[in-house]
């Protein structure tokens, strides 16, 4: 009986320049890393960060006090709120 062996990596191919791999196969050496290994650990690194960035919001207090105090009211969503929200579905929220 025949068994499949499901592979759990993606594969991921990437151009750069001669002189870019270089400095990224000598700083993977100097880390003790092979390239793979390096380049993921970076590029999951540097998702994260862009992520992270992203999803969180940065309030000062005046805009939170003005933010928790929008959230309390009981009013229902003007033109201006339900285009941003059409919008966001449609660029973001896919």
């Amino acid at each position: 009986m025949a068994t499949t062996v499901l592979d759990k990596h993606a594969r991921l191919n990437i151009r750069v320049r001669p002189e870019v791999k270089g400095r990224i196969e000598r700083a993977a050496h100097i880390s003790g890393k092979t390239l793979t290994d390096f380049a993921v650990s970076i590029l999951s690194e540097s998702a994260d960060g862009v992520l992270e960035r992203h999803e969180a919001a940065k309030l000062s207090s005046t805009d939170r006090e003005i933010f928790l105090r929008v959230l309390d009211e009981r009013t229902k969503p003007n033109q201006q709120l339900l285009k941003a929200r059409k919008t966001h579905k449609r660029i973001i929220a896919k």
